[in-house]
Parts: structure tokens; sequence; C-alpha cells
């Protein structure tokens, strides 16, 4: 391992910044601070384009640019000096580490907001297009907001779909456009003489945008051009089908942020490498529960096991209850056996559970050999009574 000392301050900015616990108050604070910040920025870039704002409150924008540029700069420098602490990059000498997460995507956001810091007030003239930049500030949103990364994921997961939909959208400008090419090419020579002319009315109307200012003049073309505009309804239907449908599970599976940091904290994945908790990131899904509420029954069937991100829960077994807490899990063990459940688990708190299906659990398992050999080391160690 590259890291054989810990770190605590560093750890302890990295929990702050990634958000590893969602009940510590000072985590809450910061993440509020800075999601207001962004929101104030990118409201004074948008209102300093307005020439008489500008000219009158002028002073105002300078001290918001001055003051978002400075704390962004020092969140960027904090966010790179954790960067070892990153479970995926535990195993990397510091410096492979830090150099990982400056070029992962969200970082490279990070960087290009705080870039026309530095010359948004330069007489360099070729310069001012770093002003621009400043706009990128609005997608450092995507790191703190659970909903627009759910979404990114929700269109990375149906990216091969969305693709193919591109592809058929193309398919159909092609043929449309090739058909009035043909209809229409005598009538109107200088719109549909040649199909990367008539490609142009094809996306058009396809988009169902249709400016009016290329339109068909003879009865077939007329004929092609509703039945390309009812299949553009079609073609624009199937991306927002999937997108909506996909997020939708999204929202579903994590009605609250599943980091690395919450999954490794778990003793059954804490020494999984990257590659395999990432695995189990993407197969989680949450679940919140109020105090006493039954979460396992004695002879339910046994479809899933559960992990405790936070709260506590109570396994009614003979004698004296078995309390569960923080980075605890229980019902694998009636999951793995394919039983039904033989205690009761309820809730003695607030709790946020993570969620395994047991044909998730079954398949990992049957993946990746290693996994399993873990898994079952840790639930030999646990012992049998505090099994589900």
């Amino acid at each position: 391992m590259a890291r054989d000392h810990p770190h605590p301050a560093r750890r302890r900015v990295y929990e702050i910044l990634e958000r590893s616990s969602v009940s510590d108050p000072v985590v809450h604070a910061v993440h509020i601070f800075l999601i207001l910040l962004i929101l104030i920025n990118v409201t004074s870039v948008v209102l300093e384009s307005e020439p008489s704002l500008r000219a009158e409150y002028w002073q105002t924008f300078v001290a918001i640019d001055i003051f978002s540029g400075f704390i962004f700069t020092v969140e960027y420098a904090a966010r790179l000096w954790c960067a070892p602490e990153h479970t995926p990059w535990r195993h990397l000498k510091p410096w492979r580490a830090r150099l990982r997460w400056a070029l992962h995507p969200q970082s490279i956001i990070d960087f290009l907001a705080i870039v026309p810091f530095y010359f948004a007030y330069s007489d360099i003239s070729e310069l001012r297009i770093f002003l621009l930049l400043r706009l990128f500030r609005f997608f450092k949103l995507a790191r703190y907001s659970p909903g627009l990364t759910s979404l990114m994921e929700a269109i990375y997961a149906e990216r091969r779909a969305l693709v193919a939909c591109g592809v058929i959208l193309l398919g159909a400008v092609l043929v449309f456009a090739s058909l009035m090419n043909l209809v229409e090419k005598d009538a109107q020579p200088d719109k549909f003489g040649s199909i990367p002319e008539s490609m142009y009315w094809a996306i058009i109307t396809l988009t169902t945008v249709g400016y009016g200012d290329v339109v068909p003049v003879t009865m077939l073309g007329r004929a092609i051009a509703a039945l390309t505009a009812v299949m553009g309804l079609v073609m624009l239907a199937l991306p927002v089908g999937i997108i909506a449908s996909a997020f939708s599970r999204e929202i579903h599976r994590h009605d609250f942020v599943v980091t690395w940091s919450m999954v490794a904290r778990v003793p059954l994945f804490a020494d999984l490498d990257a590659e395999e908790v990432a695995l189990v990131m993407h197969r989680l899904r949450s679940q919140s529960c109020v105090p006493g509420e039954l979460i396992v029954r004695k002879g339910d069937v046994a479809h899933a096991m559960y992990l405790i991100a936070s709260g506590e829960v109570e396994v009614l077994v003979p004698g004296e209850p078995v309390r569960l807490g923080v980075g605890d899990f229980f019902g694998e063990t009636s999951v793995l056996k394919r039983r039904r459940r033989h205690v009761t688990v309820r809730a003695t708190t607030p709790c946020r559970l993570l969620v395994l299906d047991a044909e998730d659990l079954h398949q990992l398992i049957a993946s990746d050999p290693a996994m399993a050999q873990h898994i079952e080391e840790v639930i030999l160690s646990r012992g049998e009574r505090r099994a589900v």
C-alpha cells in the first residue's frame, strides 16, 4: 500500500468536502454555503452582462467575483490535497491519486471554473474569452446535487439506447431528405436541389420546430412532409422516454447519496478493491425507516440483505435483543442459504439503509469468487447469532 500512515486532518477535510456523513452539521453547513455561493456567482455573471446593471453595481460584481474565486480556489486545492483519501485511489501513491483526481471530468469543470478569476480583469484583450468560462461554475452544482448526479447516471446507463436513437434519427433524416429531394427538386431546385440541402428541411421538420422558411409545394411533397412531422413526434419521444424512465429508476434506487466512503465503511465491503466496490455501488438501492418500523419479519421470504448507513436497528432474538448500528449489516445469511427469515428486525431510530437485492448478491458472488470468499469469511467471523 502506498499510504502506510493515517492522516486525520486530510481525512476530516475529505469527509467534509465529499459529504461522507449526512448527519454532520459541519458537512451540511459547508455544502449549503458552497451551493449558495455558486448560485450567487452565476446570477452575478448573468446580471453583469446587462450594461446598465454593470455600470451601477460594478463594485458589487467585482467583490462577488473576487470572493468566489478565492473560495473556489481554496476548495479546489483542498480537494486535490484530499485525493489520496478517495477509496478507488488509496492504493496509489499520493501524487498519482492527485493526478487521477485532476483528470476526472468533474475536477476539470472545477478547474475551468476558477481559471477565469485570474484573467477576468486582465488588460490582455485576447484573454477576455475566459470570462465566459465563469458560467462553468453552474456545473459545479452537479457535485452537490443528488438529483443532477442521478440524471447523469441515468444518461450514462442508457447511453447505448440513446446512441441507437441517434442512429435511427439520422437514418430518418437521410430517408426523408432523399424522398423530398426526389419529389421537390424540379419544383424548388434552390431549396431541395440536393440531399444535403433537403436535410436541413428534414431536421427542422423531424424535430417539430418547423420554421416555415422551406416548405414543399407539390401534393406528394406535402404528403411526405406530413409523414415526416408524425415520425418526428415518435423520434423525439424515444430518447425522452428512455431518459425519463432511467431517471425515475435512479431516484427510487438512491433517495440519498451513496458514496464510495459510505460503502467502504461497511465491514462486508471494506477490503474490496475499487472495481469491486463500483460493482456493489451500482446494485445498491436505498431505504429510509422510521422508529418502530419492521424491516424484516420472521417467516418472510429473504429477498434482500441490508446495510446500515445511519441509525440503529434491533434484532429480536430469544433472550436480549441485539442492537446493530452504522456499518453493521443483516439479512445476508437467509439470502445466501435461500431460506425464510428466522428472526424479526425493527428500526429503533430513524434509519437509512442500503439494500442489496438477493438476485444482485448472488450475481456478485457468482461473477467474483474472491468477493464470495471474502463475504463468507466476514459472515463466519460475525457468528450465527447476529445473522438474519
